[in-house]
C-alpha cells in the first residue's frame, strides 16, 4: 500500500498567508519571500511549514514581531493587532510565485 503525499494541517497554522508591499517585491528579486505568521511559531516550523506547502528549499529564515499601533477610530481609542513576519530565503533555483495563492 503506497502512502500519498499528505500536508500537515499544522503548516497552514503556521503560514498565514504573504505579504505582498513594494518592499516585499523589492526583497523578491534577491531570491527572498516575506510571509504573516503565527506569533507562537519558531524558525524551525516555519521552515518546515515553507519547505513542505511550496516544495522548495529554504536557505535561512528570520522573523520580526512588529508591535501593533494605537490608532483614533471615529474618537474612539483602539490597538491594531501585533503581527509576525518571517523572510523567507530560498536556496538557488528555487522560486514561489505568492500571487497563486496557497
Amino acid at each position: 500500500m503506497s502512502q500519498a503525499k499528505t500536508m500537515d494541517p499544522r503548516h497552514y497554522d503556521v503560514i498565514r498567508g504573504p505579504v505582498i508591499t513594494e518592499k516585499a517585491t523589492m526583497l523578491s528579486e534577491h531570491n527572498k519571500v516575506v510571509f504573516k505568521v503565527a506569533k507562537t511559531a519558531t524558525k524551525p516550523q516555519i521552515k518546515a511549514a515553507i519547505e513542505k506547502l511550496f516544495d522548495v528549499k529554504v536557505k535561512s529564515v528570520n522573523t520580526l514581531v512588529t508591535e501593533g499601533k494605537m490608532k483614533v477610530f471615529r474618537g474612539r481609542l483602539g490597538q491594531r493587532a501585533d503581527v509576525k513576519k518571517a523572510v523567507v530565503t530560498l536556496e538557488e533555483g528555487h522560486s514561489i510565485d505568492v500571487t497563486t495563492g496557497l
